[in-house]
């Protein structure tokens, strides 16, 4: 195994602290590899397809998560269909693993892969956006490639994680404790370790795919030794058959490129017939008493004489789904040829608001609406209470215009809303018309809860120190308005002025200072005959300026 694409299992210490992440490379897809923890895959908290789930979505994740990467660069956008055909996959054990994922730890950490939707409420539009937390580099983790997971099953890929881990610690490893490192995660044995045969089986089948090379009793004390390959060493052949295609030139059918569907058969009960019956009880070789076989005579009912004779239906069935086929027997003699689906006129009567809906709707999916429709009937629910109320829904919602209206009916159009009055019909008492009491004293003391929650939740605000009292201003006193000034005389003529200012003295510019003030005189002689008496200190006198 190489050493530098399986690190060791313990924490690396880097310059510059214990913090970072590990980043996956973007590379090719036969190059490409990922980091797994080494939380993820030991333990029983998460479910051995949440390993291999994980390992892709990173990996499709690694070109927005690598530095460097454009900002608008996306997530790994896949579908879970997508996902399912490159992992081999079914669809139920994507979703059950991105559930896994989509939680936070068992110690409270964040969850390894977040999931942001971009669908609408009808199911149209874009596939989820998907983000795979990176590895810290302080917790221990295995860079594997992702080749790994796309051709082992996620059970055998847990297991090759845990040789892995022992390979690169040094570790011997027994069955006994490879299947004590493996849980159930379903049935009555969750939570369980697996079998030491199990352990062993899971041995020998990652031998037999080449992904481990196994050395019988090579180690110490008898232990084997385990080498862990990146690579298969052998292709695994697959089984020939007609649908196989083998395109020109190639050296092996197509098929193999996906690999074939593994079933595990041999954990339990399995469609396999080459591993014993499917009976619940296995008839012994002898009886109790000591005679040789089994000498009860059991014979199927649907073989030999037993077989029912068809039935006639050659009038037709009162009324059949358009668009399906008729129902198979359970034995597999035939189809069903019974008698139709009929419904009761008060099945009908409730059943009008939709009736131009009823044609698409499956056969069995109108017997449980009939039967939810009578048992609302035989507890008291008048027939008109349950039109009206599902002609207000109805009419009240788009929802089953693009969706199975059938599960509408049973899942909402039929089911009552209210309070645990019986009277009580959405709010509303259907005697009467009148708003629930009940239902009214619910809304209020839920919005009183609502209300106390969101008090108690809003940060508490200190209330702000007394101010000192403010001192007394003193009154105010209003001053008398000064008188306006004296106009003085009128001003002389031009003609005069012109006199007065040939005839002016320094005596007498002085004097019309004095009784006249400094506009008058300047009026009467004139700035420049003014002005020197003003600016002179020893004639101003103290004449304003």
């Amino acid at each position: 195994m190489s050493a530098g694409l399986l690190a060791a299992a313990e924490p690396r210490r880097t310059r510059g602290g214990a913090g970072g992440v590990r980043f996956n490379r973007p590379r090719r897809r036969s190059e490409q590899t990922v980091w797994v923890p080494e939380s993820l895959y030991r333990g029983s908290e998460f479910c051995d397809e949440a390993v291999a789930v994980y390992v892709k979505v990173a990996a499709l994740d690694a070109r927005r998560s690598f530095p460097g990467a454009r900002r608008d660069q996306d997530p790994c956008t896949a579908r879970v269909a997508e996902l399912a055909t490159m992992l081999g996959m079914s669809p139920s054990a994507v979703e059950r693993g991105l559930t896994h994922l989509n939680r936070p730890g068992p110690d409270g950490t964040e969850p390894w892969v977040s999931t942001k939707q971009r669908t609408h409420r009808g199911g149209e539009g874009q596939s989820a956006k998907r983000y795979a937390r990176l590895v810290p580099r302080d917790q221990a983790a295995l860079e594997i490639p992702v080749r790994v997971a796309e051709a082992l099953t996620p059970r055998r890929l847990r297991a090759w994680l845990h040789l892995a881990r022992a390979t690169a610690k040094g570790l011997p490893v027994t069955a006994a404790e490879l299947a004590g490192e493996l849980f159930h995660h379903t049935g009555k044995s969750a939570g369980e370790p697996l079998s030491e045969k199990t352990g062993r089986r899971l041995l020998d089948d990652l031998q037999a795919a080449g992904w481990i090379t196994l050395d019988r009793r090579a180690g110490l004390r008898g232990r084997h030794t385990v080498t862990v390959n990146t690579s298969p060493l052998h292709a695994v052949p697959a089984l020939a058959g007609p649908a196989d295609a083998v395109e020109d030139g190639a050296l092996f059918p197509v098929s193999d490129l996906v690999g074939p569907p593994v079933m595990d058969n041999r954990d339990g009960v399995a469609p396999a017939t080459g591993d014993g019956s499917l009976a619940t009880e296995e008839d012994t070789s002898s009886t109790t008493d000591g005679r040789a076989g089994n000498l009860s005579i059991r014979r199927r009912r649907d073989s030999g004489s037993y077989r029912a004779a068809p039935v006639d239906n050659s009038a037709g069935p009162t009324f059949r789904s358009a668009g399906h086929g008729e129902k198979r027997s359970n034995n597999s003699g035939g189809t069903y040829r019974g008698p139709g689906l009929q419904l009761s006129p008060r099945v009908w009567h409730v059943l009008e608001p939709v009736r131009h809906e009823l044609p698409a709707i499956e056969e069995y999916v109108l017997r449980r609406i009939g039967r939810e429709i009578g048992r609302q009937l035989s507890a008291g629910t008048g027939t008109e209470r349950l039109t009206a109320r599902l002609t207000a829904r109805w009419a009240s919602t788009e929802a089953p215009r693009r969706g199975d209206v059938g599960r509408w009916i049973l899942g909402a159009g039929l089911v009552r809303r209210g309070c645990r009055l019986e009277s009580c019909e959405s709010g509303t008492t259907w005697s009467t018309g009148e708003p629930c009491h009940l239902c009214a004293d619910i809304a209020a003391a839920q919005a009183d809860a609502a209300a106390e929650a969101a008090r108690a939740q809003r940060p508490a605000v200190a209330e702000p120190r007394p101010e000192a009292p403010a001192r007394p201003r003193p009154p105010t006193r209003w001053l008398p308005w000064p008188p306006p000034p004296e106009p003085g005389p009128e001003p002389p003529g031009p003609d005069v002025r012109e006199q007065l200012r040939a005839a002016a003295t320094p005596e007498a510019v002085r004097q019309a200072l004095v009784e006249h003030g400094a506009p008058a005189a300047i009026r009467l002689y004139g700035r420049a005959l003014v002005l020197p008496h003003l600016i002179d200190p020893e004639h101003d006198e103290g004449t304003p300026a």
